[in-house]
């Protein structure tokens, strides 16, 4: 019956991936009209530690351990990302502070004006480290999404006496 169809010219490149990211990008766009920015990354941060929560048991599945150590944590943040399409790179690390950076956003183009998606990366990587390292102050000094050409994203591993800047997000593991 299909056969008999009319066919146009030119068929748009309609995929699964881009059109699920336009999806994300109008339900996030309406979201942010309706409730404002700052509750629509509330409701994000919800999403983003229930797919850190999974995310964090697969890794610690995968490297067999209880809890991973910093250079596994690392190797997580990187290499989950990698697998969304993620363009993300250690630029430094030490006992006190992981610097990733990012050149690739999972949502592609589709995440430029929505702010609020930035919560499921500071979410999820603010719920692994802390969840293995007992701490993490998750901030993210540049963004793709506020039209900076990369992402830069610091995690401090040190409860210092604050966070580094205001809208800094702290993690505390769940056993403290």
């Amino acid at each position: 019956m299909g056969e008999d169809l009319p066919r146009p010219k030119h068929v748009p490149d309609h995929h699964k991936d881009p059109f699920l990211r336009s999806v994300l990008r109008e339900l996030v766009g309406i979201l942010e009209s309706t409730v404002g920015e700052r509750e629509a990354e509330a409701y994000i941060n919800h999403v983003g530690l229930s797919v850190g929560q999974v995310l964090n048991e697969e890794y610690r599945g995968a490297f067999e351990e209880e809890r991973l150590d910093l250079r596994q944590v690392a190797f997580t943040l990187v290499d989950l990302k990698a697998r969304i399409d993620g363009g993300f790179s250690i630029e430094s690390m030490n006992r006190d502070e992981i610097v990733l950076v990012n050149t690739a956003c999972p949502f592609g183009d589709k995440v430029i004006g929505r702010t609020s998606l930035c919560r499921m990366t500071a979410n999820v990587f603010g719920h692994i480290v802390a969840e293995n390292l007992g701490y993490a102050s998750v901030g993210i000094r540049e963004a793709i999404a506020r039209g900076d050409p990369r992402c830069r994203v610091t995690i401090r591993l040190a409860g210092l006496a604050r966070p580094a800047h205001p809208r800094d997000s702290e993690f505390f593991a769940s056993d403290q």
